[in-house]
């Protein structure tokens, strides 16, 4: 059985984007089964502070599914777009057989 919903505590060492916002540094990412089943908004990233746990939501989006191999750990797929700068294009929670697809804008 698979829960409704999904997170993994990250920390991304270079700036990354997602959708509209630049993300670096600790970051817990959830996704909601049930929230991506009713066509909302199922992936939030927020910025983490170790110790105290998540604070402000960084960035939020309706994620595109894909059935997946089961992942070990939380993985990340990303292209390089700017300078300085990649672009997440998708992510799969250590796990979880769903990858998740992120929409540019």
């Amino acid at each position: 059985m698979r829960a409704d919903k999904q997170w993994s505590i990250v920390n991304f060492a270079d700036p990354v984007r997602v959708v509209g916002a630049v993300v670096m540094g600790p970051v817990l990412i959830v996704h909601d089964s049930n929230k991506m089943a009713r066509g909302e908004a199922c992936t939030t990233f927020y910025r983490f502070t170790p110790g105290k746990g998540p604070t402000d939501e960084i960035v939020s989006f309706h994620c595109r599914p894909r059935q997946a191999t089961l992942a070990e750990t939380t993985t990340f797929t990303t292209v390089s777009t700017e300078p300085g700068c990649k672009r997440l294009i998708e992510y799969q929670i250590g796990g979880d057989a769903g990858a998740h697809g992120v929409p540019v804008k």
